[in-house]
């Protein structure tokens, strides 16, 4: 019996090490195991509430789907919080990721990603928000923002004959695009529109509700709004509700930028004034390119511009899909 029972318990410990060698090669250490000779790109994007950011991440898919099983893409939602961010590209160094996408939460605190991602020897592409630092080993991807400005009141101001006084729904204060956008506003008033005055000015923070709240108040104030110059469509489809309540649509011009389908769906029923293009698509897949690029080692330039376009009630239809 003794004898029975050692042999039993030998057979139990020679499968239980199979088994232990087993699992432990089926369970690789951190950033191995890919399959070879494919990329993974890990993606943090500020806010999957941002409608633009969701037509530019269509694009990296898009572009990503071009290359077939060559490339595996992870997204994560950085929830407009700058340390979650960090987390979050921490996380994709430690899985081994072979590049990593950034649309920044905050593009005046992107030092702690770039250092990290330097560090590691991890190819990072930033995308829409240019950063307030920007190596020159550190690629982006993303439109001149003060064109948009610039596009957005020059229209305006033609419709208003010079004269008349204009609104800013500014994005988040701490965003390149939000900051540059209105500098390019107040850049054509200053230099040829001495008559058009910016009496006000407020973040809706790229949020369609926050730019209806905001305009609600400026119209409760009673003072003469003849235009709103918005940084972005959804805080200018939220002004455009605010204004209708009022029963002023007729009165007041209003612009966006990104030219997304819902506002090219305002400009087609007469309501939106103008919006002006920024690429979804091209900065997207621009940005899966670069990133599967500098992770191959490929030369690339450290910045890619794609252009802005104006968009009006005479052109808007070469903008719909």
């Amino acid at each position: 019996m003794k004898r029975l029972f050692a042999l039993l318990l030998i057979v139990v410990m020679s499968v239980s090490l199979f088994a232990g060698c087993a699992a432990k090669e089926e369970a690789p250490a951190s950033g191995e195991g890919k399959a070879e000779g494919k990329l993974n790109i890990g993606i943090s994007i500020s806010s999957f509430d941002d409608t633009f950011l969701m037509y530019m991440k269509d694009g990296m898919d898009a572009y990503a789907k071009k290359l077939g099983e060559e490339v595996e893409t992870t997204y994560v939602d950085a929830k407009e919080d700058a340390i979650k961010q960090l987390g979050q590209v921490e996380n994709f160094i430690a899985q081994g990721v072979n590049a990593i996408i950034v649309v920044p939460v905050n593009t005046e605190a992107t030092g702690p990603i770039t250092q990290a991602c330097q560090e590691a020897n991890v190819a990072l592409v930033y995308v829409n928000r240019l950063p307030d630092n920007l190596p020159e080993d550190i690629i982006f991807v993303g439109s001149q923002s003060i064109d948009a400005g610039i596009f957005q009141m020059e229209y305006l101001a033609e419709q208003m004959g010079g004269t008349g006084n204009v609104v800013v729904l500014i994005g988040k204060l701490d965003n390149e695009a939000a900051i540059k956008r209105t500098e390019g506003v107040k850049k054509v008033i200053e230099e040829k529109y001495p008559d058009i005055k910016v009496i006000k000015e407020q973040t809706g923070e790229w949020s369609r509700a926050k730019g209806m709240t905001v305009m609600e108040n400026w119209l409760a104030s009673g003072d003469q709004i003849d235009a709103v110059a918005s940084n972005n469509d959804d805080m200018a489809l939220g002004a455009l509700m605010a204004i209708e309540a009022q029963g002023k649509l007729d009165d007041i011009i209003v612009a966006g930028v990104d030219a997304t389908p819902d506002a090219l769906a305002e400009l087609e029923k007469g309501r939106l004034n103008a919006t002006v293009f920024q690429d979804a698509e091209g900065q997207g897949g621009g940005a899966m390119e670069a990133a599967i690029k500098k992770a191959k080692g490929e030369q690339i330039e450290n910045r890619v511009w794609i252009p802005f376009q104006l968009v009006t009630p005479e052109n808007y239809k070469e903008f719909m899909k």
